[in-house]
């Protein structure tokens, strides 16, 4: 299944138009040749998109999500059936485990482990018609401005929409514009990698250093983690080196500078406004290491400094030649961002353009999938619809993530903030204080080190629901002999074994017919009827990673969808920088001017005066006084 994919359909063209009569597509059909095939023939008009306090879409929504008769059949159901249930009931039977399965584009998707019924997910259903969940979709994929706080549009799809999309938001086509900064980088990349940019002293540049944090961070080092063994990639990343330093700590810069030469490095500043403290520090910091070892000229930071921002002014004012900037928009919020330049620029400099395209096909196709299949077979709305179930109603508020492959093993933390910094909300769009839970916690470690680390609790302690992310194919095989299966195999019998041992568990009647004494018997009773997914994947690679991506950007989406919540602002993270500022200010004023801590509550007060005891380390030639500014 997964080599039949092939690259001259592995684009499907959707635009914020309204095409004639376009067809519905089965979740069943792999590439969509029919919508390929309708498209060039396709009359469109132009959507102009206006500006309102709230969506369009939420004004005819007279009644909040939580009063309606949907929600309030599910928490009846909940109550009355699944409470009642025992999974190891439940997976047994057949019939049902057959209607609790989807499979798109290679990718399997068997939640017959989570605490549903086949009535349950018509319940669910139901209630994602009751919240238009269609209707918001489309608005998000059309260009809408659904982030109502910030009055943005919502475009990441629009990152990895193919060359020729037809998609206009207030009279530009932002593809072409999206694909404007492709090429660039496309150029610009193969520029590095095949010597004709070279560094200031004339040696070829290899290693990449990427500074950034958060969004621009964690995304893109997710992705380079997926493919650094991967065959394709790794072939083509060759003796190059690809770091991260997001980090304010110093260890950080020493950790990323860590034995390279200079001469052969390249820094890739990642800041949308280019103003964001710790990315400022650490990027003065590269610079002076830059200069330190190439001498001061503006010709090595031309040579050895590169930017992805929308800050043209800051950019060109830090030093670094505005032809070596590459822009983004700001209907890319940062944890959507990897699509973009910030994902584009290190990761094609590193493993070449090609493969950087192919992550955002499989990111399409998932795109595609989302936008256009239905409901019930639709793999993002399907575990969009189980986290809104699992949290609101069975009251569930954290979920784990198990990927069964040591290449995705920052995936987890990409997610987390993915989901979090998204629907970690406590009033919906209107403005209200949401009157049921919202926002799990996520957390998670690659398969098996996280069953020898905090699979006691998933087992024996509270309740997580958790997904299982699985690859019938290893990107590096090995077989060992006197060993009776492959290594991949062995890693594979824990992904099929830990769901089915969190749903049966383990009664107190089996572990007498083992022998144990009564005494120990509730010691080593495992209660069950623990809630998980199970997504199997043919083989991780530049296009799976992006279809994996994109299923869990949509999910994240869809709850959001469905809680009424914009999950597309985060001032949640805004409130503890404006107080660093504070205590920065006091700092400076205690260190240099013998001032007297002032401002602060008793034990803010008494902690910096004791961490003022202590050595900086360092000394600065000309002192900063913040009077001076």
């Amino acid at each position: 299944m997964h080599e039949s994919r092939n690259d001259s359909v592995g684009f499907v063209t959707f635009s914020s138009t309204q095409p004639v009569n376009l067809p519905r597509i089965s979740y069943k059909r792999a590439r969509f040749p029919a919508l390929v095939s309708n498209q060039r023939n396709v009359s469109r008009k132009p959507v102009v998109c206006t500006v309102q306090s709230v969506p369009s879409i939420y004004s005819t929504t007279d009644v909040r999500i939580s009063k309606t008769s949907e929600w309030k059949a599910l928490e009846e159901h909940a109550k009355n059936v699944i409470l009642k249930t025992h999974l190891r009931d439940l997976v047994t039977d057949a019939k049902r485990s057959e209607k609790l399965w989807a499979e798109f584009d290679g990718c399997i998707l068997d939640y017959s482990r989570q605490r549903v019924i086949p009535e349950t997910m018509k319940l669910l259903f139901a209630l994602a018609k009751r919240a238009q969940l269609e209707e918001k979709k489309e608005a998000m994929f059309r260009g809408d401005k659904i982030n109502v706080t910030e009055d943005r549009s919502v475009l990441h799809t629009a990152l990895r929409a193919p060359k020729g999309t037809q998609l206009y938001i207030d009279g530009m086509n932002v593809v072409d514009e999206v694909w404007q900064i492709l090429e660039k980088i496309r150029t610009f990349s193969e520029r590095v990698r095949n010597g004709q940019h070279v560094g200031v002293t004339g040696r070829p540049i290899k290693n990449f250093i990427a500074i950034g944090i958060g969004g621009s961070y964690l995304g893109p080092e997710f992705l380079h983690e997926a493919l650094r063994t991967e065959k394709v990639a790794s072939a083509a990343a060759g003796d190059r080196v690809l770091r991260f330093l997001s980090n304010v700590d110093p260890v950080d810069v020493k950790r990323a500078t860590d034995k390279l030469n200079p001469e052969e490095t390249l820094a890739i500043v990642v800041s949308k406004t280019f103003t964001t403290r710790e990315t400022s520090i650490n990027a003065k910091t590269i610079k002076d290491w830059l200069i330190y070892h190439l001498g001061d000229s503006a010709e090595t930071i031309k040579k050895h400094m590169v930017a992805c921002s929308t800050n043209l002014d800051k950019v060109v004012k830090f030093g670094i030649a505005p032809e070596n900037m590459f822009p983004f928009w700001d209907w890319v919020g940062g944890r959507y961002s990897v699509c973009s330049a910030v994902g584009a620029l290190p990761i094609s400099l590193q493993y070449g353009f090609d493969v950087f395209e192919r992550f955002l096909q499989g990111a399409h196709s998932m795109d595609a999938h989302f936008r256009y299949a239905p409901l019930e077979g639709n793999l993002p709305v399907l575990l969009g619809l189980l986290g809104v179930w699992n949290m609101s109603f069975l009251n569930y508020n954290a979920r784990a993530i198990h990927p069964y492959s040591e290449a995705l093993l920052r995936f987890p933390a990409h997610i987390q903030q993915l989901d979090m910094e998204s629907n970690g909300k406590h009033v919906n769009i209107f403005g209200e204080a949401v009157d049921y839970p919202v926002g799990e916690i996520d957390f998670g470690e690659p398969g098996t080190n996280g069953q020898h680390s905090f699979f006691q609790l998933l087992h024996m302690g509270q309740v997580v629901p958790c997904d299982f992310i699985g690859f019938i194919e290893s990107q590096n095989p090995v077989c060992e002999e006197g060993e009776p299966v492959s290594n991949h195999d062995e890693l594979m019998a824990n992904f099929f074994a830990q769901p089915d041992a969190l749903a049966f568990g383990k009664t107190a009647e089996e572990v007498r017919q083992e022998g144990k004494s009564e005494w120990l018997t509730p010691h080593m009773v495992f209660t069950g009827n623990r809630p998980s997914s199970c997504l199997l994947m043919p083989v991780l690679d530049a296009y799976v990673t992006g279809q994996l991506l994109a299923l869990y950007e949509h999910r994240t989406a869809v709850q959001g969808f469905l809680w009424e919540i914009n999950s597309f602002d985060q001032f949640g993270v805004e409130l503890g920088k404006v107080l660093a500022n504070k205590v920065r200010k006091q700092l400076n004023e205690s260190r240099y001017f013998n001032k007297e801590i002032s401002g602060f509550n008793h034990s803010t007060t008494k902690l910096l005066n004791r961490y003022l005891e202590g050595s900086v380390g360092c000394a600065f030639e000309h002192v900063f006084h913040y009077e001076d500014e």
